[in-house]
């Protein structure tokens, strides 16, 4: 089945916050962060993918190069609360194309997940109630994730803000947001991904094109998706069946979506003050009825008006 659903709305400035697959919100208007309860160091890998898997609602995980835990001092020790991964795309230009001087994996990497613990019950905050990763912790957060990359040597960082909701059996999932967190850091908004088609599972997680081509080519990686629509209920590939055929079926059985997406709000961010002197953004102008693109410094670019798009005010819904 296909359909097109409209985008979240940008208005609300409260921040999102994961449980076990389940959203909550956390209104910065709370209060109760003190950063003094706090540490952000570098972790490794199994335990920022066993966090992200059990919390985020796509349980999945990316292709991490950095990977940062924020934790929070209690009585008995610690207890980690944030996960933030930077991960390398899976093409460099996904980098190269915001930041075309820097290397792209060794000085410019993604920010594939950025996850904090919400409220183990979903629904309503009981009155006086504050979360563990209270409102404002995640600015903090980042800011602490971008003194370790600088430090490091990576300057420049692109996230995607996802603005599509996605309802799965009478409940929304994931409720989409528009990057409020990247824009109080000071991102650079710089358009939007390539309007796409997905293919939305009754889970709420997708499959992408390329991992559906997988299975019709019977390349490397097609069982794993094999695997995930005979677990949601299609009938197994037979042998000898041709697998381009199975799949349409498949996807039938599970009662699998085709959306039609609009492309995900791309942000540039800048890791320290001394990368927002000298690296060399590329962002988009208009003129002559036309979108072009200019290449520079944010002072290079502002000084003849080009300073990125304006963060969005509105949403609106897909023709």
């Amino acid at each position: 089945m296909h359909a097109t659903i409209g985008e979240i709305d940008p208005a609300s400035r409260i921040g999102q916050r994961w449980w076990h697959g389940r959203h909550s919100w956390t209104p910065p208007s709370l209060g109760g962060f003190d950063r003094r309860r706090y540490d952000v160091e570098p972790i490794d890998d199994a335990t920022a993918k066993r966090y992200v898997e059990s919390m985020h609602y796509s349980r999945s995980y990316v292709a991490a190069s950095r990977r940062y835990g924020m934790f929070i001092h209690t009585g008995d020790g610690r207890d980690l609360v944030g996960v933030a991964v930077f991960a390398i795309p899976a093409q460099s230009r996904v980098l190269t194309n915001v930041f075309p001087g820097l290397e792209p994996y060794r000085q410019s990497l993604e920010l594939g997940r950025f996850v904090l613990e919400g409220q183990p019950q979903h629904g309503r905050r009981p009155p006086g109630q504050i979360d563990r990763a209270p409102g404002n912790a995640e600015s903090w957060f980042l800011g602490q994730c971008f003194r370790y990359l600088a430090d490091d040597g990576i300057a420049g960082v692109v996230s995607f803000a996802d603005p599509v909701p996605r309802p799965v059996a009478g409940r929304v999932l994931f409720p989409g947001h528009v990057g409020i967190i990247y824009q109080a850091s000071n991102a650079v908004l710089t358009g939007r991904s390539a309007c796409r088609y997905l293919t939305v599972l009754p889970d709420g997680t997708g499959i992408s094109d390329r991992a559906l081509q997988k299975v019709r080519s019977q390349h490397v990686g097609h069982e794993y998706v094999e695997r995930r629509l005979i677990a949601l209920g299609a009938r197994a590939l037979r042998a000898g069946q041709n697998p381009a055929r199975w799949l349409p079926d498949a996807l039938n059985d599970v009662d699998a979506v085709r959306l039609r997406h609009r492309g995900c709000l791309r942000y540039a961010m800048l890791t320290s003050p001394s990368a927002r002197r000298r690296v060399e953004l590329r962002l988009p102008h208009h003129g002559m009825g036309r979108t072009a693109y200019a290449v520079g410094t944010l002072r290079q670019l502002s000084d003849v008006g080009v300073v990125g798009m304006s963060y969005p005010k509105q949403v609106d819904a897909l023709p």
